[in-house]
């Protein structure tokens, strides 16, 4: 069985026991993540699709711990003015594993 979930404005395709970054800053207390906004459930039987979202439908995570996105290096040059400047970017992100979908 397998769900596409929304989260932050990203879609994710998931199932039991896969590990997901999302846009979420990482809190040492919270343990445990539930997915509302559900777009499909499908994998056994007919699919639910939802129109936006399927009703009643949640997905469960727990959270393993913070993760960091790949550098971003911006480097910014303007000819013959001298002008250089190089900025860089990692975005943090938090790791959930999957523990199960709930139709």
């Amino acid at each position: 069985m397998y769900a596409i979930i929304e989260d932050s404005g990203r879609q994710f395709k998931v199932t039991s026991g896969d590990r997901i970054q999302i846009d979420r800053p990482y809190d040492e207390n919270e343990k445990n993540v539930t997915f509302d906004r559900v777009l499909l459930v499908a994998g056994e039987g007919s699919p639910k699709l939802g129109i936006p979202l399927v009703g009643g439908a949640t997905v469960t995570a727990d959270v393993v711990g913070p993760a960091h996105g790949p550098k971003i290096d911006i480097q910014k040059y303007k000819r013959r003015k001298g002008y250089h400047k190089k900025i860089g970017h990692r975005q943090k992100y938090t790791e959930v594993r999957i523990t199960g979908i709930n139709v």
